[in-house]
């Protein structure tokens, strides 16, 4: 188990194929011209959500319907319309990190574009590969001290010592595009962003704002985790077991992110099954018995908590309403529903305070969900991404268990753990 947690990839039977994600046919709606032609978002999105399951008939297992809304108010077209939108979600959360240094992010923008260069056919992509490297080297050389004069005091050293193996990165990455090694490019970009996002982490010094009174004692995450959540797979012949990797995002969403490490240190979530597997989430969370989430020992009450949700801007998170319901229509939030395997909170429909234990990943875009601009976004607390191994998540079905999930890093940023107090 140790070893695989540490690999964090998944075992495959050999000789399989992995099952296509398939998608499911969309419901279209056209907008029609004129001043005196009306158009309903709500019964375009109920069409559209009656297509891909985002309504559904009542479940099941005994939980309501969660993640899945059901009158989205979208009340200028234009907010639906911009630029290429981040899907990596290593890249998402670089860039949500409360930094505000344009030295690292100029190293990081090249490196970032070699994955668009490696797209280009033929030795074209090696040419555009080197164009990205020659520019992020210079990014680094002519913006070294600024680099520097924006790390925390505390975390210099380390910064530093990234900083060195970044450039000793770069010259091997150079090597690698004079050899022609075209498969050696993509695993080594990964690592100097790695370095990259190491460095920046470094330029966080504490916790950037206080969290609000009435939640200052649940348990919050200051900082960043990240967690391995090893899944078995049943009856499915192309995966046997899987390991997936998730960093936590407490800078941005500290009270959901908290809430589920304490959970995840009670190992509330291993032994459960996968709740709702449907193309469009991967869903867990509804515990046994009547209660729809957390049931807290030292209270013999739910544990819930609020809809949280930071907006692209601002320096601490809006609690306990969406973004539709204060009317920011077109606020971006720090941390959207990008990403393939972008991890939030289940919660009742027309409570937005009601988020307990259940969760849920997004496996696919729809037309309620394109990035940069849905009906999820501000609407459900994201607090992470699955950054390893996420394709694999739309081979899970309902049945399947999570044998386990583990802190790796970052637990030591958990403050009021409830687990410590009852176990």
């Amino acid at each position: 188990m140790a070893a695989a947690l540490a690999s964090s990839r998944c075992c495959r039977r050999p000789s399989l194929l992995t099952t296509d994600r398939r998608r499911s046919s969309v419901a279209r709606c056209a907008l029609s011209g004129g001043k005196g032609n009306s158009f309903s978002w709500k019964e375009c999105a109920i069409s559209v959500a009656l297509s891909v399951g985002l309504i559904t008939v009542p479940p099941t297992f005994g939980w309501s319907a969660h993640a899945y809304p059901l009158e989205p108010v979208i009340p200028d077209i234009s907010v639906l319309i911009s630029g290429p939108p981040i899907k990596d979600p290593g890249a998402l959360l670089r860039y949500a990190l409360p930094i505000d240094n344009k030295a690292i992010r100029e190293v990081q923008k090249p490196l970032e574009d070699i994955t668009d260069s490696l797209k280009v056919s033929g030795v074209r992509a090696l040419d555009s590969v080197e164009r990205n490297v020659r520019q992020a080297s210079r990014a680094l050389t002519n913006g070294r001290s600024l680099i520097l004069s924006g790390l925390a005091e505390s975390k210099r050293a380390n910064g530093e010592k990234t900083l060195d193996k970044l450039a000793v990165g770069l010259e091997e990455l150079q090597r690698i595009i004079e050899d022609r090694n075209r498969n050696a490019v993509a695993p080594k970009q990964k690592e100097l962003l790695n370095y990259v996002g190491t460095v920046e982490e470094d330029m966080v010094d504490g916790f950037p704002y206080e969290v609000p009174e009435e939640y200052n004692n649940m348990p919050l995450l200051k900082g960043r985790a990240t967690v391995d959540m090893t899944v078995k797979i049943k009856d499915n012949p192309n995966v046997e077991d899987c390991v997936f990797r998730i960093v936590l995002d407490g800078y941005n969403a500290p009270v959901t992110s908290g809430n589920f490490v304490d959970l995840v240190e009670r190992k509330f979530y291993d032994g459960m099954e996968i709740q709702r597997a449907d193309g469009f989430v991967v869903q867990t969370g509804d515990p046994e018995g009547p209660a729809e989430g957390f049931i807290d020992p030292s209270t013999g009450k739910s544990r819930t908590i609020p809809l949280e949700i930071m907006v692209d801007g601002d320096k601490a998170p809006i609690y306990g309403e969406t973004l539709e319901e204060l009317g920011l229509y077109k606020a971006q939030t720090k941390l959207p529903f990008n990403a393939f395997g972008t991890m939030a909170m289940a919660r009742e429909e027309f409570d937005d305070n009601s988020a307990s234990s259940q969760v849920f990943w997004l496996l696919k875009e729809s037309e309620l969900t394109p990035s940069n601009s849905n009906i999820l976004d501000g609407r459900y607390s994201v607090f992470g991404y699955v950054t390893e191994n996420e394709d694999f998540l739309a081979d899970l079905k309902v049945g399947d268990v999570i044998e386990s999930i583990q802190v790796v890093s970052g637990l030591d940023n958990l403050v009021n753990p409830s687990y410590k107090i009852v176990g």
